[in-house]
């Protein structure tokens, strides 16, 4: 018998507009010099200062119109003290830039304080400390008219026995709480997961499932947010994406790729079918929902090797490639194939989608809207690299005394 699969169709009007609406939030913290645990690899271009890294995010902006947003991390962007004074210029040079601010994210895990903890340390005033730090956060979030907190919770023990699990996992939920309540109503608390590092024994938010159970705990505003970089080996990230959607717990996302751990690399640059996936079980709970997923779509990379603007760029390219291949999927034939238990045209209506090349029909689309056909091939001919360069370098000079290299 012949195997009938359903032909995916061109990018038709529905599906341009639904990918027009993918906006895709930019991380401060990607513009800037980054390195690993054995040291900082210095880029001429790289930002030093907020207004910086707001210049590069408009950059990637202007070329792919898909990033209005930019998220910032408190004490790497802003002062935990900041006045509201701090926070309207900050809104209003993100607004001269044509951007706003996203996503705030605090940060418990710098400090010498937090070597054994956070919110989950034995120490009630360290616990304290860190909660009245993103309790701050969200008023930073509220001055700037930010639509989420996210914070990163690196809590964990290195050996057994170090610490207590289930208190410390009392703690967590005390604390994740406390914050939810503070939080504005038009706020929502991202509650993010780690199996490991910088903890190797065990993580206090390791999983999804810790996630949601901490999510649930917290109320009713607080969802799951998923980095693709932050999964054991042969994760199922898919999976996790469409029983989260389907519990209305999906979040957000924080898109990177990995081939060991946590990697931070460019979107789609390991395993591009695995990001398709993820963007096909967006598509199917969108479908069930009947409208767009509520979710916040970031960024989290910081790129040691690459130039850092057209490591972005690339990034949100291969999101709009990979979600617009995920839109061609038939999901009537899907359907049907499942229903019949015909796993093999169910897989290829998959396969099928995915190996459509969707690059000229995306620089068609581009043109309609007035930008570049090809904002990669645009930011490397305008020269941008070399005049953020030539006004940066000077500044890093003098800030490492003179020496740099």
């Amino acid at each position: 018998m012949e195997v009938r699969v359903g032909r995916p169709s061109h990018l038709d009007s529905i599906r341009l507009a639904r990918l027009e609406r993918l906006a895709i939030e930019l991380p401060s913290w990607g513009f800037a010099d980054t390195g690993t645990r054995f040291g900082k690899f210095m880029q001429d271009a790289a930002a030093l200062s907020l207004e910086d890294k707001l210049d590069d995010a408009a950059e990637v902006h202007r070329l792919t119109g898909a990033c209005p947003s930019v998220a910032i991390h408190v004490l790497w962007d802003l002062p935990i003290d900041c006045s509201g004074s701090d926070a309207g210029a900050l809104v209003a040079a993100a607004k001269a830039r044509g951007l706003r601010i996203g996503s705030v994210n605090p940060n418990v895990f710098q400090d010498q304080c937090y070597k054994h903890g956070s919110i989950a340390n034995e120490d009630a005033s360290i616990r304290r400390r860190a909660i009245d730090h993103m309790l701050a956060s969200i008023e930073i979030g509220r001055a700037v008219g930010s639509p989420a907190l996210a914070p990163w919770i690196a809590d964990g023990t290195n050996y057994p026995g170090q610490g207590s699990v289930a208190r410390r996992k009392r703690w967590v939920m005390e604390a994740l709480r406390e914050v939810h309540d503070a939080m504005p109503a038009s706020m929502q608390l991202l509650i993010e997961y780690k199996p490991f590092e910088p903890a190797f024994y065990h993580t206090d938010v390791a999983d999804w499932g810790m996630a949601y159970v901490f999510a649930k705990h917290a109320g009713p505003r607080a969802k799951v947010l998923v980095d693709t970089g932050h999964h054991l080996l042969g994760q199922n990230i898919e999976h996790i994406v469409s029983f989260l959607a389907d519990e209305s717990m999906l979040g957000g996302f924080h898109f990177n790729d990995r081939h060991y751990a946590d990697d931070d690399l460019t979107m789609g640059s390991i395993d591009p079918y695995r990001t398709f996936r993820i963007m096909l079980a967006i598509c199917e709970a969108e479908r069930a929902l009947g409208r767009d997923l509520p979710v916040e779509f970031m960024v989290d990379q910081s790129h040691n090797m690459k130039p850092k603007v057209e490591a972005m760029v690339q990034t949100v390219m291969t999101a709009q490639e990979l979600f617009a291949k995920a839109l061609l999927v038939d999901l009537d034939a899907l359907d049907t194939a499942r229903a019949r238990n015909d796993i093999v045209a169910a897989e290829e209506c998959l396969k099928r989608a995915f190996a459509c090349d969707v690059r000229e029909e995306l620089a068609q689309w581009r043109e309609t809207r007035g930008l570049a056909r090809d904002p990669l091939a645009a930011h490397r001919a305008g020269g941008y690299e070399a005049r953020a360069a030539a006004a940066r370098l000077p500044r890093k000079k003098s800030a490492h005394g003179g020496s740099y290299a």
